[in-house]
């Protein structure tokens, strides 16, 4: 899926930011949320939407919309290159298919190693007991 199509169906907020830039950042919108829909979204296909909402559901707030926010840099238009970036990691992250897991098999000389400490630890014990219960 190209980048800059789903840029498109994105929405974009500047908002007053708590980051660095001393008096200046009272004045000025410098931190910049990022709002997309999954399931609203024309370019995304079904299976695509089902991955991503439950991969990134704790990022989706009740309206349904997946919101990132940056406040890193002093100014909205680094602010707002830096959050796109994050959303198609994000996005690029969460559809990458999870690798399969090859069961493997206990080797045998492990396994018979196992048994004959249980039972020399097993032998340990008997010698340590009370030979007036017997």
């Amino acid at each position: 899926m190209p980048s800059a199509d789903i840029i498109s169906e994105c929405t974009f907020k500047a908002v007053r930011s708590s980051g660095k830039g001393g008096q200046h950042v009272n004045k000025t919108s410098t931190k910049v949320e990022l709002y997309f829909s999954i399931a609203d979204s024309a370019l995304l296909q079904d299976e695509e939407k089902a991955i991503l909402l439950t991969k990134l559901g704790h990022l989706i707030a009740s309206d349904g919309y997946l919101r990132l926010t940056c406040e890193e840099a002093r100014s909205q238009r680094e602010n707002k290159i830096l959050v796109i970036e994050k959303f198609i990691k994000l996005i690029d992250k969460a559809l990458i298919p999870p690798k399969k897991r090859v069961k493997t098999k206990k080797p045998k000389a492990a396994v018979e190693k196992r048994l004959t400490e249980k039972k020399h630890r097993s032998q340990i014990k008997t010698g340590r007991r009370n030979n007036s219960e017997e």
